[in-house]
């Protein structure tokens, strides 16, 4: 007689059969998981212990169980702008977080945390800085404007990993009202050299590996956007922010990446708002993922720039040109 397959069992293995063979873009190895928090809703009726088990309970492995309570965050938790622009941290309770459906970077931080006690994996909360636009560029934040977690799997310092569920669940616009959904992947066990050009912690033993010294150096790069982290940016150059050229002199950029198939088209984008001029398409070279373009800019001013990677933002810059 033929056993009847238990769903819920085949469902496991097919996360472990896809976690092993998948390789390649960051998503890939998750894909099963990343479904399973996702069709189980909001479970707008449940308290976090509740949600926590639902997430965890099909998975033994750590890591997957932290990355469903990661992609359920992400997904069913929003950015309240107005209580990131006014710095109030009062509903930023694991359980208030649930209620309200919305919340600071310090309450995703935290709500995440509670969740990895609950599921036995050792997660801290960590305080800190990021750039959330150009203006952020050399003006350097008086008090900690970002919350994100890491999380330990082993003895071992290469065992420790960066998550942060508030970038990864969508942007904010640049007066912190309106906050688009969009789960980016890449924020989960986040690859540390990027992570350590977008964020810097408010106590420095939380840099895992090299990153800027201090918090002045960090202010002085330029903003990482979400789109870097998908392809996997290393070694952006320039490496400062503010770039300072003349009208007669041409700006090198380059930069490298690992998690993309190919880039088959680069955009510089000069201003914002009503003053944003249209994309110029760069002419490029690509050397085994060593990406290089120059840019001779022709208008004498101050103004942000961004560079797109197949339409999605990668870096932004400020450029001061002279004559």
């Amino acid at each position: 007689m033929m056993r009847k397959i238990n769903l819920f069992s085949a469902f496991v293995l097919a996360c472990i059969v896809t976690s092993i063979s998948a390789s390649g873009q960051h998503a890939q190895p998750y894909t099963n998981v990343d479904q399973y928090a996702i069709n189980l809703g909001a479970l707008a009726d449940k308290n976090v212990a509740q949600i926590a088990d639902s997430l965890g309970r099909p998975f033994e492995d750590k890591k997957m169980k932290a990355r469903a309570y990661f992609t359920w965050i992400a997904h069913f938790i929003a950015l309240d702008g107005k209580a990131i622009r006014a710095n109030d941290q009062k509903k930023t309770k694991p359980e208030d977080v649930v209620l309200n459906r919305k919340t600071t970077p310090l309450g995703f931080a935290q709500l995440f945390q509670e969740m990895c006690s609950m599921g036995n994996i050792r997660c801290l909360v960590v305080d800190g800085f990021v750039k959330n636009n150009t203006d952020d560029i050399a003006n350097p934040a008086d008090e900690p404007n970002h919350s994100w977690n890491v999380v330990q799997l082993g003895q071992s310092p290469d065992e420790w990993y960066y998550v942060d569920a508030a970038k990864a669940s969508g942007q904010l616009d640049k007066k912190m009202i309106q906050f688009s959904p969009n789960f980016t992947s890449a924020y989960f066990f986040a690859e540390r050299s990027i992570f350590n050009l977008d964020h810097f912690p408010d106590n420095k033993a939380w840099q895992l590996g090299d990153g800027p010294k201090g918090l002045k150096d960090f202010y002085a790069l330029p903003v990482i956007s979400y789109a870097a982290y998908e392809i996997g940016l290393k070694k952006p150059q320039p490496i400062l922010g503010m770039i300072r050229s003349s009208i007669k002199n041409k700006v090198e950029f380059s930069f490298n990446y690992i998690n993309y198939t190919e880039i088959k088209g680069i955009n510089l984008i000069i201003g914002e708002g009503s003053r944003q001029l249209k994309p110029e398409p760069m002419n490029f070279t690509d050397n085994a993922g060593t990406i290089r373009f120059g840019y001779q800019f022709k208008r004498e001013d101050t103004y942000p720039v961004k560079i797109e990677v197949d339409g999605k933002t990668v870096l932004q810059y400020i450029v001061e040109v002279s004559e």
